[in-house]
Formats: C-alpha cells, sequence, structure tokens
C-alpha cells in the first residue's frame, strides 16, 4: 500500500470522528436545520465508506464489503486499485486508521447536492503487513503519520456517496 498514493491512506473512524455540528458556512439557501442534517448525513456516509475500505483492506479484497454503497467515481477506483496493488504484493493491514472530518462546503440546491469534507488522517495504527508472515511492512520514511486529506461527496438519491479523495501527505496536521 502506497502510504500516500491515493485513497488509500485516510483511515477509518467512525469510533473517532467529531460530531456532525461544524461551523463551516454552506454554499446554499437551505434552512439551518437542513444545512446541519445534511452535514451529519454526509460524515456519516464518509465515516462508512472508511469502515468498509479498512474491511477490503484488512482482506486485500472488495468482496464482502459495502464500500460500492458508499464510494464512487474516483474513490472507488482508488479503493479497488490499491486492492488489486496489495493482492499482488501478499498484503493487507490490521488495525485502523483514526480521522477528524468536518464539512467545509455544503450545495443543497441544483440538480446533485455536494459536499466537500477536509480530515486530518492518522495512520500511525493501521499498519501493512505481509499476509503469509504477519510482518509489518514500514512506512516509507518521509511518509507522514497525520496529514490533510480532502474528500468529495455527492447525495445520489437518498444517499451520499464519497467520489473523490485526495490525501495531501505534504500537509500535515
Amino acid at each position: 500500500m502506497a502510504a500516500c498514493g491515493s485513497s488509500d491512506n485516510a483511515g477509518s473512524s467512525s469510533k473517532s470522528s467529531p460530531p456532525a455540528s461544524t461551523s463551516a458556512p454552506a454554499a446554499t439557501s437551505a434552512s439551518p436545520d437542513a444545512q446541519a442534517q445534511a452535514k451529519g448525513e454526509v460524515l456519516k456516509a464518509y465515516d462508512a465508506f472508511w469502515g468498509e475500505q479498512v474491511k477490503a483492506y484488512a482482506q486485500a479484497d472488495i468482496k464482502g464489503t459495502d464500500l460500492k454503497k458508499y464510494a464512487t467515481k474516483a474513490a472507488l477506483g482508488g479503493a479497488m486499485g490499491d486492492v488489486l496493488v496489495m493482492k499482488k504484493a501478499g498484503t493487507a493491514t490490521t488495525g485502523a486508521p483514526t480521522h477528524r472530518a468536518k464539512v467545509t462546503s455544503l450545495t443543497l440546491s441544483g440538480d446533485i447536492p455536494k459536499a466537500t469534507l477536509q480530515d486530518c488522517l492518522d495512520i500511525s495504527n493501521w499498519k501493512t503487513v505481509k499476509k503469509k508472515s504477519g510482518k509489518v511492512q514500514p512506512f516509507p520514511s518521509n511518509q507522514p503519520l497525520r496529514y490533510i486529506t480532502t474528500a468529495k461527496a455527492e447525495k445520489w438519491g437518498k444517499q451520499w456517496m464519497i467520489t473523490e479523495l485526495t490525501p495531501e501527505g505534504d500537509r500535515t496536521c
């Protein structure tokens, strides 16, 4: 798993995410209640996406996960690509990353509601291991263990979907 390559470096932490309340301005004319509800839904989908991604990486396979329920476009493609690389390398992950995500923009008007999230990922407890031996593979020497990740989400029907995930390994948090 390339520690800063694509969507594989962010972490799941439905347990460590902050409450859905954020003070980011919303680019919409929706009521404050609708904005707060939508932000909560976006964060819930983001947490679920990471929960499923952690499962997929732990087994180096997306089978048996609900990753496709929460991710599409580049985010799903990145996770699937990472799993393929891991499978070929005979690696998987143990543990789980943590994160502190917040919705930084929200647009509820238009055909497709959209949101942007900014996250502080901590991958220090998410280790890549050789599947046969269980030997931990060290992080690259230049890999920060906590860094900013930006995610894009769109609401498709009643479900928020993570469409992009951009690790910004040069921006630590």
